[in-house]
């Protein structure tokens, strides 16, 4: 099977993917991480451990150091490394060829890869978000490995608050188990979903407390916006790095943020989410407050 790289958001089953491949294949599966490959001399085990047809998983493929980067490609081309023994003019050259392998990498930053490492994989697939109704089938599924009784009804709750990433979808399961487990007589029906989701502070559309935070924050101390992110975090006493990698995605993928060069602004939808009316701007350069 030739290379794989999978990308796309956390939480969609890249890792799962990777894992049902050797499975289906009938061959060893061996799993790295990037982050641990720090120098050439860490992938070695990995690379001549390798047997025939088998399956080498690295996550987060794109956290590797530029040198375990080029280390990889003529293993990756030809099946073989080549080692340095000795130092200086007593050193020489030692090739050593691999047995033929798959290589599987998961990435959440394309981006970071190198052009050279990423044409080198002969599959490359994405992974986008999924439709509600899938997610209400693996809440299903999850739900009878779980070994408990769930309505159609409290499964396409469940799924429609999970921002479209099949982790969230789990974690908010087993969530809702338990509650339903402790409050009632452990069987997910449509309003024991809903109490459980409202006790997490989860709303219709998956936001939560700090996502509420952060667009009623914008709405009423800053009008709307725009404004920027780093005053948005002063006020909300958070660090920008968390609005920007937690909370803002999943809001601007909603459109009920936009991003300007002049900073975030809530869009007409975001207003409406908060049961707010747009503030409308005035003649001079202030603008107006909520009525």
């Amino acid at each position: 099977l030739g290379h794989i790289l999978f990308d796309g958001p956390p939480g969609l089953g890249k890792t799962t993917f990777a894992m049902c491949i050797p499975r289906e294949l009938g061959v060893p599966l061996q799993i790295a991480s990037g982050a641990a490959l720090t120098a050439p001399k860490d992938l070695i085990p990995y690379l001549t451990n390798a047997e025939e047809r088998s399956v080498l998983f690295i996550d987060e493929i794109h956290r590797m150091q530029k040198a375990v980067e080029e280390f990889l490609y003529p293993a990756m081309e030809d099946f073989r490394i080549d080692l340095t023994l000795g130092e200086g003019v007593n050193a020489r050259t030692l090739n050593l060829q691999l047995k033929r392998f798959t290589l599987i990498g998961a990435t959440t930053r394309t981006g970071l890869l190198s052009a050279p490492l990423r044409d080198r994989f002969q599959m490359r697939e994405h992974l986008d978000f999924y439709t509600v109704e899938e997610l209400a089938e693996i809440v299903t599924r999850n739900a009878a490995k779980l070994r408990v009784a769930i309505e159609e009804d409290a499964a396409l709750e469940i799924a429609t608050r999970s921002r479209g990433t099949p982790r969230l979808a789990n974690n908010r399961l087993r969530w809702v188990r338990d509650y339903a487990i402790s409050k009632a007589d452990g069987r997910i029906t449509l309003p024991i979903a809903k109490d459980a989701l409202e006790m997490q502070a989860v709303d219709r559309m998956g936001l939560d407390g700090q996502d509420r935070k952060y667009l009623e924050t914008i709405a009423r101390v800053f009008q709307g916006g725009p404004v920027g992110v780093e005053a948005v975090a002063h006020t909300m006493n958070v660090t920008p790095d968390t609005l920007i990698d937690e909370v803002e995605p999943y809001l601007l993928r909603s459109g009920l943020i936009i991003r300007s060069p002049r900073g975030r602004r809530l869009t007409a939808q975001g207003f409406e989410h908060l049961g707010l009316c747009p503030a409308e701007p005035a003649k001079g350069p202030q603008r107006t407050l909520f009525d």
